[in-house]
């Protein structure tokens, strides 16, 4: 099957936010294919695993290449292979941990980042009374001397853990120190300059939005006023 190219890579338009979290779930629905031993797939199979139309895993890979052949469906491992290079999962980073408490310990515990290629070799806090303790087997540093602790680990991604107050001047740091990826857990959306990419996850916000659906279904919505003839 062939392997995504950098000039087809390069050709193709500006890809959505929304295609690149359907192309994780192609991801992990082929490595489960892969964990069953199962050889082939098809886009059909694809999409009703993940809750879309074959038509839309179709496009989301036409992006990127031509995978496939038709009638015979997706090599599973060939097209697992090829869409861990489009998400850059084919190297390791490293990451550095911003804000040392119960969600960053956890954060840094979450095996999956380890098995994906994401390596946490840095976290870093203010407080004075975590300044020195361990998480694991890192030692958390002051996040004072953030710059030179990040250019030393050669750091490319940050997770941000730090209460919302602080969150804004913690990534304008990050960013000083030359960090252009980030992952945001403080309870505000942040600003940063272009070129830096940045995914704020909003976990208030996310059991908000279920409290609603469930809210919605119960409520009886008042009919619309009718027009008078």
């Amino acid at each position: 099957m062939p392997r995504p190219t950098s000039s087809a890579r390069a050709d193709c338009p500006k890809i959505s936010d929304a295609t690149v979290k359907r192309l994780s779930k192609y991801y992990r629905t082929l490595q489960n294919a892969i964990a069953q031993e199962k050889a082939t797939i098809s886009s059909d199979e694809i999409a009703r695993l993940n809750g879309l139309t074959a038509a839309q895993v179709r496009k989301d890979l036409s992006f990127f290449g031509a995978f496939g052949r038709r009638g015979l469906g997706y090599n599973t491992l060939d097209l697992h292979r090829n869409i861990g290079q489009i998400l850059g999962l084919h190297r390791t980073w490293n990451i550095c941990l911003v804000g040392a408490g119960n969600m960053g310990t956890a954060l840094v515990h979450f095996k999956q980042f380890t098995d994906q290629g994401f390596l946490f070799r840095l976290v870093l806090d203010s407080d004075p009374e975590k300044i020195g303790q361990s998480i694991g087997n890192l030692m958390i540093q002051d996040f004072e001397n953030c710059e030179e602790q990040i250019k030393r680990e050669k750091i490319r991604i940050a997770v941000v853990t730090v209460p919302g107050a602080a969150a804004q001047r913690v990534v304008d740091r990050l960013v000083a120190a030359g960090i252009k990826a980030i992952l945001n857990f403080a309870p505000v959306t942040i600003l940063v300059p272009p070129g830096v990419s940045v995914r704020n996850e909003n976990m208030v916000i996310e059991i908000e939005a279920l409290s609603y659906a469930l809210t919605s279904k119960g409520v009886h919505r008042p009919r619309a006023n009718t027009p008078l003839s």
